[in-house]
C-alpha cells in the first residue's frame, strides 16, 4: 500500500439532543444574541421547495478548546435548533495530518466523555436562555453523535478522490467505523460502499457513525443534510422509547379492565393521559418527517436518501408507524370498554331504582 496522503480540512463533530416538545424558533432567535436562520444555500441547481419548513435557528457560542488525540476543537461552538424540539451541537476540529492521524482521532472521538459532557452543558445553558420560547423543556438521556471529516486538500500527486478510495479503502473504512484494528475485506467494502459524487473531483462516503467528504471546499449543504439525518435518527429513537411507554401504560389499563371482579369505571385521567401521549408522538413524527422538503431528484435529495438508508431511518419509520397504529387500536379499545362500563353502570342503577320502587310500593 502506498504511504497515506496528508489530509487538510476540518472534522465536524455533531451531538443531537431532544430538548423539548416544540420550540418557537422566532422567539428563540430573538432571545439569543448571536443567532441566524439556517437555510440550504442551494449552490447547485435545486428548486426553492428544497428547504427546511420552518427554517432552523443556528446559535453561535463561545467555548473552551478541548484536546482530542493531539487535535483540539475550535473555540466557537454552534447549536442548531429545530422547531420539533431538537438541538444539534457542532464542534469543529482543524485537521492537518496523514490519514493515520485521522484514525487515531476517530477512535478518540467515539463516545468521548469530555465532548459529551461539554455539549450537554452548552445545551442546558441555551435551553435556560430560551426557556420562554420552549414548550415542555427537558434534555433526554440519550444522544446521537456523528462525525463528518471534510478533507479539503490532499498531498500533491493525488489525482482524484477515487484514487484515494482505491488505494486506502481499508484505512478509510477504519476511520468511518472508529476501529483501531484491522477490518475484513467484506467489512471494509461495506463501510465505503455508500458513496455519492456530484463532480469528478469530489466524493462523499457515508457510514452509520461518520462520513468522509473528500476534496470539497464548499460542503455546507451536504453537512446540513447529514446533520438533519442524525437529528432525525435521534428523534426516531426518542419516539420509539416514548411509544414503548404508551404501549406499556395501555396494556396496564387493559389488564385492569379485563379483571371480571373489577366493577369500578376505568380512570378517565389514565385514558386521557394515554391519548395525550399518543397525540404528542404522532405530531412529533409528522414534524420530524416534514421538516426537510425533498422535491425532485437533485443531488442533495439523493444524498439524504443515501444517509437515511445508512442510518436505517426507513426501518425506524416503519416500526414507529406500527406502534402508533397499535397505540391507536388499544386506545380505541379502552374508550369502547370505558363506554361499555358506563352503560353497564347506568343499567344497574336503573334496575336498582326499579326494584326499590317496587319494594317501596309494597311497604
Amino acid at each position: 500500500m502506498p504511504p497515506s496522503p496528508v489530509a487538510s480540512g476540518t472534522c465536524h463533530l455533531l451531538f443531537a439532543y431532544d430538548v423539548a416538545l416544540s420550540i418557537d424558533l422566532d422567539g428563540a432567535a430573538a432571545l439569543c444574541r448571536q443567532s441566524e436562520r439556517e437555510s440550504l444555500s442551494r449552490k447547485r441547481r435545486t428548486p426553492s421547495s428544497f428547504q427546511y419548513r420552518p427554517t432552523p435557528v443556528r446559535v453561535t457560542l463561545d467555548g473552551e478548546p478541548i484536546k482530542v488525540a493531539g487535535f483540539a476543537t475550535h473555540p466557537r461552538i454552534e447549536i442548531t435548533l429545530f422547531d420539533f424540539g431538537a438541538a444539534s451541537v457542532s464542534y469543529q476540529i482543524p485537521i492537518e495530518a496523514p490519514l493515520e492521524g485521522l484514525l487515531a482521532l476517530s477512535d478518540a472521538l467515539y463516545e468521548n466523555a469530555d465532548l459529551l459532557a461539554d455539549s450537554r452543558r452548552h445545551v442546558a445553558d441555551l435551553l435556560w436562555t430560551i426557556r420562554d420560547a420552549v414548550d415542555r423543556p427537558h434534555i433526554a438521556d440519550f444522544v446521537e453523535d456523528y462525525a463528518i471529516y471534510q478533507i479539503e486538500r490532499l498531498a500533491p500527486g493525488i489525482a482524484t478522490p477515487d484514487d484515494v478510495i482505491a488505494a486506502h479503502r481499508h484505512l478509510l473504512a477504519r476511520i468511518l467505523r472508529s476501529e483501531p484494528g484491522e477490518l475484513s475485506e467484506s467489512e471494509a467494502q461495506d463501510a465505503v460502499s455508500a458513496r455519492i459524487s456530484y463532480a469528478p473531483n469530489e466524493a462523499t462516503i457515508i457510514d452509520w457513525n461518520a462520513a468522509i467528504v473528500l476534496m470539497q471546499k464548499d460542503a455546507e449543504d451536504a453537512r446540513a443534510v447529514l446533520e438533519y439525518a442524525n437529528v432525525e435518527l435521534l428523534e426516531m429513537r426518542h419516539l420509539d422509547d416514548q411509544l414503548d411507554d404508551v404501549l406499556d401504560r395501555s396494556r396496564e389499563q387493559l389488564a385492569r379492565l379485563d379483571r371480571w371482579w373489577r366493577m369500578v369505571l376505568p380512570s378517565d385521567r389514565a385514558v386521557r393521559r394515554i391519548a395525550e401521549l399518543q397525540m404528542d408522538n404522532a405530531l412529533l413524527f409528522e414534524g420530524v418527517n416534514n421538516a426537510l422538503k425533498l422535491i425532485g431528484d437533485q443531488y442533495l435529495a439523493r444524498l439524504y436518501r443515501l444517509a437515511a438508508a445508512r442510518l436505517h431511518l426507513p426501518e425506524w419509520d416503519a416500526s414507529i408507524l406500527r406502534k402508533l397504529e397499535t397505540a391507536q387500536s388499544i386506545y380505541q379499545k379502552l374508550s369502547d370498554r370505558q363506554s361499555t362500563r358506563r352503560m353497564e353502570a347506568l343499567e344497574w342503577i336503573i334496575i336498582i331504582l326499579i326494584a326499590l320502587s317496587i319494594v317501596l310500593a309494597f311497604v
